[in-house]
């Protein structure tokens, strides 16, 4: 099985911005993640006309750009489809030199844009099972999320792990409901 990762924040951040897009690395990885959740195609390249059309007016992107966009997406659907249950989110860390600030703006960029995503495939969510709707419901109030100068770093960055934690769970239960499966090859009978 090959080994596939999200790519590097700051070196996809690079790569966005020398392109011109509209987004940043949290903003995307959470705009596939909510269209994979929702039900995107896994087996086809639907998912670039929609995203050139959202972030970049229609216009293709360059080719080194859309191959780590590529690496995103199939390091998410890997993780999404696995029999784990993990979730990387691909945010801000230290290594962008990010603060605890940058990070909750990141996953706040991140909700948002999977929100986005949900909607971009047109989810049914009028259908949805009362896990998947309070699912949602969290993440709407996530996406508000802030943190105040005055409030106790160490306190909040504790929380912020935590609702970094329960966004991954959200996901993982909207993703359930109205995800696609993989389509497992058939195997050849065993003849003896």
């Amino acid at each position: 099985m090959s080994n596939i990762s999200l790519p590097d924040y700051l070196t996809f951040a690079s790569e966005m911005q020398s392109a011109g897009l509209a987004v940043n690395p949290a903003e995307l990885h959470g705009l596939l993640s909510g269209m994979i959740s929702g039900g995107l195609s896994l087996t086809d390249k639907s998912w670039q006309p929609l995203i050139f059309d959202y972030t970049n007016e229609g216009m293709g992107w360059p080719d080194k750009t859309l191959t780590l966009a590529q690496q995103t997406l199939d390091a998410t659907i890997k993780e999404m489809t696995g029999t784990d249950m993990e979730l990387s989110l691909l945010l801000p860390d230290e290594e962008a030199s990010a603060s605890l600030f940058d990070l909750a703006d990141g996953l706040a960029d991140w909700v948002n844009h999977y929100i986005s995503g949900l909607g971009l495939v047109a989810t049914e969510f009028k259908k949805a099972s009362t896990q998947a709707k309070e699912a949602l419901g969290d993440l709407e109030e996530i996406a508000k999320l802030g943190i105040d100068e005055d409030d106790d770093l160490q306190e909040q960055a504790a929380l912020l792990e935590q609702v970094i934690e329960h966004v991954k769970v959200c996901v993982l239960t909207i993703h359930a409901e109205f995800g696609q499966k993989p389509v497992q090859p058939q195997s050849a009978p065993t003849i003896h």
